[in-house]
């Protein structure tokens, strides 16, 4: 195994809190920055807060002091705090502890929204001693345990906790120099870390991570950026899992400084993360790929009054496939002018149950220029996440593409389900032994050797470079009534293109009904024009077929908030058809296309009230109903324009 090493003196270390104490008693590092966090989305320098090397080493010591005197190392407990320098705080000083954490976004301590479900799934799977929480959240949460209406289940298990304010562990400090003799944390075979999967092809699930894991992802991602103690990043990525999380620990392994916002401020005001990274002349900064359009379309370029300047920048990393090339393109087109180098752009692949990254098609120092985005090949529209190693690379990240079916690799240019075996790889799945042995132990057919992960992404490697493109996933392509398989984000793109001042962007799910291609797709307002209403299906079903040669079986229409998205984003497709199946979706409109001639039959579900606007079924189910549909008499064209769209985005639920 081959780690890099920026100097000999200072070789990598086994954990990534181990790297803390070094960089602190370096001199050049005491006071060096390590994270910052712009107050109320400010991006003046003086109304930021910091935490140096030192400070958050001293922090992290004291933290995890403090834990051990109520808890036992091995311990699990769930991080419930607000984004912030705290949480980063906090996340490393339970490493240091030995603790088993989860981080969570925290739920409203009301619990009255119904929005406590991963936190109730978290508290039924994980076998949790102590939750970690602010102290007001904790009298809330005190108050909710109170309350006469409370669920009894949530309850139950909220008072087994030992509740921890977060104000009681980081004001009481202890000696700096307490245990630095030998380092007690987690041990790099340890669990560290519960992260749960995103949601995208079924239920979360919880993967099991070790310290060891943690490090070797975060050095390989080090090495593939080429992040050095003179990088500077910039992320508003949610610091509980995945990306968001990695990137704290790479800040650390890199010796870097990290700039630091809460997802909330990104969507509020999307400008503010190109203001970022000017001011603080980033080098650095990973986004999903909705990110890149949402920035086109509200980042207001214009409109602040301080001046950008990305000419730092050098990588903006890519994430969440499929990677458009058109909407980078059209980002690149907007922000070259501000110094935005197109050889930046780093399109990225990884997954929680390789702790996170896996790999990317950027390369450093490629003499061969094909890195550059200008040469970067593309693939039905896509670009390329990641590139693999040829026969002179030396590679501790093995992918492999196989047939799903007969776990045999298949040659270059044919798609299949993507593999990884590394030391990155997680550990399993908690209380799942037999999909743990499914999705982790992968074997070769007929061939004995190494393990691999089994991704559940399809993808495909093309050209001599190798360049793997990241096609969709397993679970969600459709089958067509020709028997031919269909990734479903190219009928949600296009379909959105039809009309995108009316549609939410990144808010459609396509999916395949009895080989019945159905699109449910979210407006940006409740449109009661039943006339306009009917012209977008019909556009949407005509682009549909003459770009993509497919055939949609039935549209439909929903409010705002209707489509189920992960934390990071990504539809839920298989929720979004229990919910259309369920009748549990806020529908304006269904449009079933009876012999593919546009007329509006009744669907299998009841009638919907779309003239009034409510989106209400009559009945109760979807199975058997009788009711009668709206029929349309004529067809017209319906302008579409921008002032017909709200000023309002909602895209902090796709976060």
């Amino acid at each position: 195994m081959n780690y890099e090493n920026y100097d000999p003196s200072f070789p990598d270390q086994p954990v990534v809190d181990q790297y803390l104490p070094i960089w602190a008693s370096l001199p050049a590092f005491r006071s060096k920055p390590a994270f910052i966090w712009p107050d109320d989305g400010s991006t003046d320098v003086s109304k930021s807060s910091t935490l140096t090397y030192a400070q958050l080493n001293d922090s992290v010591q004291s933290i995890s002091f403090q834990l051990l005197l109520s808890l036992q190392r091995g311990d699990t407990i769930v991080i419930l705090c607000s984004p912030g320098l705290e949480l980063v705080e906090i996340i490393f000083g339970c490493q240091r502890a030995g603790l088993l954490s989860v981080p969570i976004i925290p739920p409203d301590p009301s619990f009255a929204k119904e929005n406590y479900h991963h936190l109730l799934r978290v508290l039924s799977q994980t076998k949790l001693k102590a939750a970690i929480a602010h102290h007001d959240y904790i009298t809330r949460v005190q108050q909710y345990l109170s309350s006469p209406s409370k669920d009894e289940r949530l309850a139950g298990m909220l008072q087994n906790l030992i509740w921890i304010s977060t104000g009681d562990i980081k004001h009481k400090k202890v000696d700096s120099t307490a245990g630095s003799m030998f380092y007690n944390g987690c041990k790099p075979d340890e669990l560290y870390l519960i992260q749960y999967t995103s949601g995208a092809t079924g239920i979360p699930k919880p993967v099991l991570v070790t310290a060891g894991s943690a490090a070797h992802n975060v050095r390989t991602a080090r090495k593939a950026y080429d992040l050095h103690p003179n990088s500077v990043i910039v992320s508003w990525l949610p610091q509980y899992h995945d990306c968001g999380l990695m990137f704290l620990l790479l800040t650390i392994v890199s010796g870097a400084t990290c700039v630091l916002t809460s997802p909330g401020a990104f969507v509020n005001r999307p400008r503010l993360w190109i203001e970022l990274i000017t001011e603080f002349k980033a080098t650095c900064t990973p986004v999903p790929s909705f990110t890149l359009p949402l920035v086109v379309k509200r980042g207001g370029v214009e409109k602040g009054s301080s001046p950008i300047n990305l000419w730092s920048l050098r990588n903006l990393i890519i994430i969440n496939e499929p990677i458009y090339k058109a909407s980078v393109e059209e980002f690149l087109d907007v922000f070259k002018p501000f110094g935005l180098n197109p050889s930046s752009i780093s399109p990225s692949y990884g997954l929680a149950e390789n702790c996170t990254f896996v790999s990317t098609a950027w390369r450093n120092n490629d003499n061969s220029g094909n890195s550059s985005f200008r040469h970067l090949p593309s693939h039905n529209k896509l670009l390329p996440s990641a590139r693999l190693a040829n026969e002179e690379e030396e590679e501790d990240m093995n992918i492999i593409v196989v047939n799903e079916d007969t776990h045999e690799p298949v040659e270059d240019e044919i798609e299949g389900e993507i593999w990884v075996s590394s030391p990155s790889n997680a550990s399993g799945y908690l209380g799942h032994p037999f999909l743990t042995q499914d999705i982790f132990k992968g074997r070769l057919s007929n061939k004995v050797g190494r393990c691999f992960v089994r991704t559940g992404d399809r993808g495909i490697v093309k050209g001599a470079e190798r360049f793997l493109f990241v096609t969709g996933r397993c679970l969600d392509v459709v089958k067509l009534p020709n028997g031919q398989d269909m990734h479903p984000h190219y009928i949600e793109t296009t379909a959105y293109n039809t009309c995108p001042q009316l549609i939410r962007g990144g808010c459609l799910a396509a999916f395949d009904i009895s080989r019945m291609i159905v699109l449910v797709a979210e407006m940006q307002r409740s449109e009661k024009d039943n006339k306009i209403l009917r012209d977008i299906c019909e556009k949407m079903r005509e682009t549909v077929l003459n770009q993509e040669r497919v055939e949609l079986g039935m549209v439909v229409l929903v409010k705002s908030g209707s489509v189920p998205k992960t934390t990071s984003g990504k539809i839920q497709r298989w929720a979004a058809k229990d919910n259309f199946l369920g009748g549990k979706m806020k529908v304006l409109m269904e449009m079933k296309f009876d012999n593919y001639h546009g007329v509006l039959l009744p669907s299998p579900g009841a009638m919907i009230l779309a003239s009034k606007g409510r989106g209400q079924r009559i009945g109760k189910g979807r199975e058997g109903e009788e009711g009668r549909a709206l029929i349309a008499e004529e067809k017209e064209e319906i302008p579409f324009s921008l002032s017909s769209a709200p000023t309002r985005h909602p895209w902090l639920s796709r976060l």
